[in-house]
């Protein structure tokens, strides 16, 4: 099954996420179990948990097809040990919330160095992070995402992803989202027959197709870790470097990428999440990846 779905607000309340979800005819969904602008928020109230739980069921969503974010301030690569004990301590409440909501993953960006530490102490760092958060809970993976290659954010190779993994103790709740525009920016080139042509990217493509880049990819870090995809054109050329997210089919990926994951069963069974700038066309997106099949 493939389970298509959108990052849902969940003002209100996480319990209603999968309300949200449910309007827009989502398979799956995405969503911050707290606001994701604050280092610490209030407890999940046995209510809520209890509510999300029932929501979920009644709207058949099952955990292997929601994928929470963590917050955007978490870095756990950071070069300043106060902030890195921060950010550890907030990436362990977020994996702490997805157990008691029933969610069997966490997502989140790696990391960044900031220009202070090398490109391997940051990745170590990280690592070390995800196995201080493994050892203090259960039950959840965290799920690490591929960046765009801004600034001195990690992530952005697939070989950075593979360093992670190997450094990580539990292999066995340890994965990766697979984003296509931050793997089109980064020069990984997703198109599948239908994208705009461009010659004149910023950085040289370190892959020339479709097929191509995943089967890097599964070389270099393995399908086997492959928990989740988010599902956005890009509106910056290949190897840009800039994470700036299109409708599908409106970018320089198009929809051919998007056909391809909607019908190749290495896809499926994972959330596929929509991240694309208009949440009003939502519905129509996932009804036309739905349609592909």
């Amino acid at each position: 099954m493939y389970y298509f779905g959108a990052h849902v607000s969940s003002s209100g309340g996480v319990e209603n996420a999968p309300l949200n979800a449910r309007a827009i005819g989502a398979g799956g969904f995405a969503l911050f179990t707290k606001n994701q602008r604050q280092w610490v928020s209030a407890p999940l109230s046995e209510k809520s948990i209890t509510a999300f739980r029932k929501n979920c069921e009644e709207g058949g969503f099952c955990p292997d097809s929601i994928l929470p974010h963590d917050s955007y301030l978490i870095n756990l690569g950071a070069p300043d040990d106060e902030k890195l004990a921060q950010s550890r301590a907030a990436f362990v409440d977020e994996m702490s919330r997805c157990a008691e909501l029933g969610l069997n993953r966490l997502n989140f960006h790696p990391g960044s160095h900031l220009n202070i530490i090398s490109e391997e102490e940051c990745l170590r760092r990280i690592a070390e992070s995800i196995n201080l958060a493994l050892d203090k809970t259960s039950g959840v993976t965290a799920v690490i995402e591929n960046t765009a290659g801004q600034g001195s954010n990690m992530g952005f190779k697939f070989e950075h992803l593979a360093r992670i993994i190997e450094m990580v103790e539990d292999k066995s709740r340890v994965g990766v989202c697979i984003d296509t525009c931050h793997a089109f920016a980064a020069g990984y080139d997703v198109r599948c027959g239908d994208g705009p042509s461009n010659g004149n990217s910023l950085f040289a493509a370190q892959s020339s197709s479709f097929e191509e880049v995943f089967a890097e990819f599964d070389k270099v870090v393995g399908f086997k870790y492959l928990r989740g995809m988010h599902l956005n054109d890009a509106m910056k050329p290949c190897g840009s470097r800039v994470d700036r997210h299109s409708p599908l089919g409106e970018g320089e990926i198009g929809w051919g990428c998007f056909k391809k994951i909607a019908s190749d069963p290495r896809f499926e069974g994972i959330p596929l999440i929509l991240e694309t700038p208009e949440p009003e066309r939502w519905s129509q997106e996932i009804a036309t990846l739905r349609s592909i099949q």
